[in-house]
């Protein structure tokens, strides 16, 4: 690794962010931790971050030479406030910049999709994480892991589709090697776990693991928009029941060796991440 400067984490205390600031802070690395309270984070510096409010990006940005880009949550058009953000971390110094896609979405696709496509012409160095679903959908805040807590039941319209699930630890241990290394990847990665699970796997795991017994739930498209409409926007919830239709199609059914080759480790198994979940922490 090389000495860095200064990481700007965006996002800093979500899923993948806080795990990404963590695993820099403990190799040495200095980390400006951003988000919308400033919330302490061991060993960062918090700053005041909101993508909707450009009076925050100066103070965020200054010094800074290096970023990671969490998008704005549920924003399906997310390239009207970050390419502007963007623009103005080159100008401002900023030479790399590590972007959260999803493998779901390619170069010019949806959403973050033109982010991604923009970034290469905006810095010399750069790389698009594309991880596959997180794990933790069904351990943390996300709405699998409330209704596996309430009704024991995981509801979805990915039928008998196959997703390679990765953990956000093993996210966060690429986008420390993508800020971190000398060369930059310079291309986007698609990260995966170790094999490619159905949500009947997934419940049978959690079940066997942890004594309890959880249940696929298996809706329509329809259905699963419905019941996100609840959640979130009607247009984030009918892109999100997309994504899951694809999956019942067989698009995510894949697995790859980029956290293996990355980080010189296998990436963690859903299983070994349920048992760690159970003995107390993750």
């Amino acid at each position: 690794m090389t000495d860095t400067g200064t990481t700007l984490v965006i996002g800093a205390t979500g899923t993948t962010g806080s795990r990404t600031t963590a695993q820099l802070t403990a190799a040495g690395h200095r980390v400006r931790a951003a988000g919308r309270r400033a919330a302490p984070v061991t060993g960062a510096e918090p700053v005041t971050f909101d993508w909707y409010d450009p009076a925050t990006h100066a103070a965020a940005l200054d010094g800074i030479d290096r970023v990671y880009l969490v998008p704005p949550v549920g924003d399906v058009e997310p390239e009207a406030v970050m390419l502007p953000f963007l623009r103005r971390a080159r100008a401002a110094g900023v030479r790399r910049a590590v972007l959260l896609s999803s493998s779901a979405v390619p170069e010019g696709g949806p959403a973050v999709g033109t982010v991604h496509q923009a970034l290469p012409g905006l810095f010399e160095q750069w790389a698009v994480l594309r991880p596959s679903w997180f794990m933790q959908n069904f351990t943390g805040t996300h709405a699998h892991a409330a209704s596996i807590r309430a009704d024991g039941v995981i509801a979805s319209a990915t039928g008998s589709g196959r997703v390679g699930f990765v953990d956000a630890g093993d996210i966060a241990a690429v986008a420390v090697r993508a800020l971190t290394d000398a060369q930059a990847p310079d291309t986007d990665l698609v990260l995966t776990g170790p094999e490619a699970l159905g949500y009947d796997d997934i419940a049978a795991i959690i079940t066997e693991v942890t004594g309890r017994t959880v249940t696929h739930r298996r809706l329509s498209y329809e259905q699963m928009r419905d019941r996100l409409t609840a959640q979130v926007p009607a247009e984030f919830a009918a892109l999100l029941a997309g994504m899951d239709r694809a999956i019942a199609g067989g698009a995510e059914d894949r697995t790859t060796d980029t956290v293996h080759r990355l980080t010189g480790r296998p990436p963690r198994s859903f299983r070994a991440l349920i048992k760690e979940e159970v003995r107390g922490g993750s």
